[in-house]
């Protein structure tokens, strides 16, 4: 094969190559693309036959709507609050957690971390009941605390086994030698693994995050206040009945339930990209 014909064959298979990614992104980012365009439709629009993909007339009258005479605020409100503090109670533990897998000697350490992994392929379905009737027997039921425990059984063990992969790849010599230079343990976690193991936190913190904010089943049996419900019950049941869905309203929402994902990851995709690739390393 000359040189030349060698080129071509790599720009074909590049092109092929970019047609067939572009095309894979087209298909998924679609559905979004249709979401936000049919926000922005006045009413009438949003039933034309043929339907329009543009809007002819964009209007920001739906989530104007939505804000200001619906809950939606005092919902989206209630996920953050419940999907912030799960983040934060699910990193600290499984920090804690991931590093005495890792760093500690003590009989059982390879059947707990098993047994943590095991944990997270049951189904959620099952621990409704259960969890209910604890939440019920503490007083917790109808209340944000019993949506973070509850959130954090489901998240913790996978957050957990994920940060072991990432604390395992930073060498040890490196704590060694803080304490070699008069560092306490402690001093040296959070002084040199807390900082090598950031990308693999923030990775981990978002994919807490992003199964708290989307979560439903829980939110729908613990809470039946309306003031006390979550995005996803909150929203359904306010937009979507047996005799009417305001679907206007139900695309604005979802624009608005995705700007805190979009945003989270715009900020953090370079700490996302490095904490997957040190993940894949073993150290």
């Amino acid at each position: 094969m000359t040189p030349r014909s060698a080129a071509a064959a790599r720009m074909v298979r590049r092109t092929f190559f970019n047609v067939f990614a572009w095309s894979v992104v087209g298909v998924i980012a679609f559905p979004l693309v249709w979401m936000v365009l049919t926000s922005l439709k006045p009413g009438p629009e949003l039933f034309a036959v043929p339907p329009t993909f543009w809007p002819r007339e964009p209007t920001l009258d739906h989530f104007a709507k939505l804000l200001f005479r619906t809950p939606f605020p005092t919902f989206f409100k209630n996920s953050v609050i419940v999907a912030s503090l799960t983040t934060l109670l699910v990193i600290v533990v499984a920090t804690l957690g991931a590093y005495s897998l890792t760093r500690f000697r003590y009989r059982g350490r390879q059947l707990a971390g098993q047994a943590i992994l095991f944990t997270y392929l049951l189904p959620s379905v099952v621990l409704v009941i259960p969890l209910y009737l604890i939440m019920a027997s503490l007083g917790l039921a109808n209340t944000h605390t019993s949506l973070v425990l509850c959130y954090t059984t489901f998240a913790l063990p996978f957050a957990m086994w994920l940060l072991r992969s990432f604390i395992a790849a930073i060498p040890i010599d490196l704590e060694l030698a803080a304490m070699v230079d008069g560092a306490s343990r402690l001093r040296a976690f959070v002084d040199v693994v807390i900082p090598q193991a950031l990308p693999g936190i923030i990775s981990t913190a978002l994919f807490t995050f992003i199964v708290s904010w989307n979560e439903y089943l829980f939110a729908l049996v613990l809470i039946n206040r309306q003031q006390m419900k979550t995005l996803p019950p909150g929203a359904i049941t306010m937009l979507i009945s047996g005799f009417n869905i305001e679907w206007a309203l139900v695309m604005a929402a979802s624009v608005m339930m995705s700007l805190p994902l979009v945003i989270s990851f715009v900020f953090m995709q370079k700490h996302l990209t490095r904490g997957f690739g040190a993940g894949a390393v073993k150290g």
